[in-house]
């Protein structure tokens, strides 16, 4: 019989989210690239309306992804506050170290502070309270005991409901104890697949691997765009930690900024990816196939080759690795503080993409590059439904996305 920690849930909630493959997902979105890829430059203005009712649907579903993982991710005032922090230090600056930086500096930030570091520290900072004589019992004034006598002529008249209230406390204590109790696996369903030994090995060679990977990115002066392309996605599905939504704001820094996808694709790939079965992370395939396809190097179907095999090749090795290696190093109490301050930075992040789509999701003839949606209050209204659609009446995101794009036209 093994014991299972309680906070064993944040390294599945944490890296295994949104990142296992889905070929289906992968298929369409390649066939979505190959007709995105075939739209003229110039659209007419109701086209434009579509793409942008669109975007601003997409938006709100991905706000409503936010508060859904800070749910999850919040457990307290520290991942609380990560999750903020997270949030508004990725909206004040954008570059392509910086959100490895962030979702890192909350795994450091919740050790500190879990070993009460951070809370020794502040309690120097707090001012001394003045020394109470705690052995003097304070005065009880009429008020209070007159309290007193009507709760006890209370609990006189009212024996049953007093017997009551003493079922409901034995049956919340014994709640707790309950919750409090560990958790067993038992040993029929204790997966045995792999070794610690063996499960440091492959992650041991997944690093070398990487970091082979990262330093050649940094070194060629001329790399071709197979390789630029696999190297940005790969250090992507390394690094996101969270979900989907997470690897949105890093898409976006590591092919439309590098020129390979304009804003307009990449929001019209979005906002439709959504309404897909499976993961987000098949939206690399459709950016993968249209960074290919504007490339005289490479063709639409082996940038979408790419695309899937790097975004997530990661999760996959680093999930084989960790299921031979959990089984030992999550009794380190360092570990599980590290994966939840790393947890929360990341949806922190998550906020960040709902800014930068914002500002980018009104698009026009005048803006091909994108505009803030907030300048037209019909956007905002289309966000406002998608958002409340899906979390108060259940509304699927295919639904949202339909519903925001036919608003768009009105």
């Amino acid at each position: 019989m093994e014991v299972l920690p309680e906070v064993s849930g944040y390294a599945r909630m944490t890296y295994t989210a949104d990142k296992r493959p889905s070929l289906p997902a992968g298929i369409a979105s390649y066939g979505l690239a190959l007709g995105v890829a075939q739209i003229d430059e110039t659209l007419p203005a109701q086209v434009y309306a579509l793409l942008t009712g669109l975007n601003a649907a997409t938006v709100g579903i991905i706000a409503l992804a936010a508060v859904q993982l800070s749910q999850k991710a919040i457990t307290d005032k520290l991942t609380r506050i990560l999750v903020f922090l997270g949030a508004t230090a990725g909206m004040l600056y954008n570059a392509l170290w910086y959100f490895p930086v962030l979702i890192f500096a909350g795994g450091l930030a919740t050790i500190f502070w879990d070993y009460r570091c951070g809370q020794r520290l502040l309690r120097r900072l707090r001012p001394r309270p003045d020394d109470v004589d705690r052995d003097s019992d304070p005065p009880v004034n009429s008020m209070e005991m007159g309290e007193l006598g009507r709760s006890n002529s209370s609990a006189r008249e009212h024996p049953a409901r007093l017997r009551q209230y003493d079922r409901t406390s034995h049956s919340n204590d014994k709640d707790l104890q309950d919750d409090n109790e560990e958790r067993i696996v038992p040993a029929a369903l204790d997966m045995r697949l792999f070794s610690w030994k063996s499960g440091i090995a492959v992650i041991a060679c997944f690093f070398v691997t990487f970091t082979v990977i990262m330093v050649l990115r940094g070194v060629l002066e001329n790399r071709p765009r197979g390789f630029s392309l696999f190297a940005n996605l790969y250090l992507a599905g390394t690094i996101i930690f969270g979900g989907g939504p997470v690897v949105i704001p890093l898409l976006r820094e590591y092919i439309v900024a590098e020129g390979w996808v304009s804003t307009r694709d990449f929001l019209l790939g979005l906002a439709i990816v959504q309404a897909f079965p499976g993961p987000n992370f098949s939206f690399a395939v459709y950016l993968g196939a249209l960074a290919a396809n504007s490339s005289s190097e490479l063709n639409a179907a082996a940038g979408a080759v790419i695309g899937y095999i790097a975004i997530f090749t990661p999760g996959l090795v680093l999930h084989t690795g960790t299921m031979g290696l959990w089984k030992t190093v999550r009794g380190y109490r360092w570990v599980t503080s590290c994966l939840r301050g790393v947890n929360a930075s990341a949806v922190g992040l998550v906020y960040t993409a709902v800014y930068r789509l914002w500002e980018i999701g009104n698009i026009d003839e005048a803006y091909q590059s994108g505009s803030s949606l907030g300048k037209d209050p019909w956007w905002v209204v289309i966000t406002a439904t998608s958002f409340v659609g899906g979390m108060w009446f259940k509304l699927p995101p295919p639904a949202a996305i339909l519903l925001g794009g036919a608003m768009g036209m009105i």
